[in-house]
């Protein structure tokens, strides 16, 4: 059985409210952080409640640690946009490996 199922975390969407539980982060600073594209929710419509993705929610976490440590939230923005990056890379790659041996089966 693999350690992560990539399926399951590209379906994984919660609710603002869910991810302010998660996270600690208030949803009122989530809104502003989206409202300056730090993070982006998913919405299907106008009034539809804010829901956000796996890597939005890993993103959030990352954010409060780096203010925890008292970086602004333009440096830990920036900050996390490279590890994110860096992040993506590695699930890709995990991806290719894992596809590569469902083929070799």
């Amino acid at each position: 059985m693999p350690l992560l199922d990539f399926d399951l975390l590209k379906k994984l969407v919660v609710g603002i409210g869910e991810v302010s539980e998660i996270t600690g982060v208030p949803t009122r600073k989530l809104r502003y952080w989206e409202e300056k594209a730090i993070i982006q929710s998913e919405k299907d419509g106008e009034g539809i409640t804010r829901r956000y993705n796996y890597l939005n929610i890993k993103k959030i976490l990352l954010i409060q640690e780096l203010l925890d440590e008292g970086y602004t939230l333009d440096a830990a923005a920036k900050k996390v946009e490279t590890r994110m990056k860096t992040i993506n890379d590695v699930f890709l790659k995990l991806t290719e490996a894992a596809s590569e041996n469902k083929n070799d089966e």
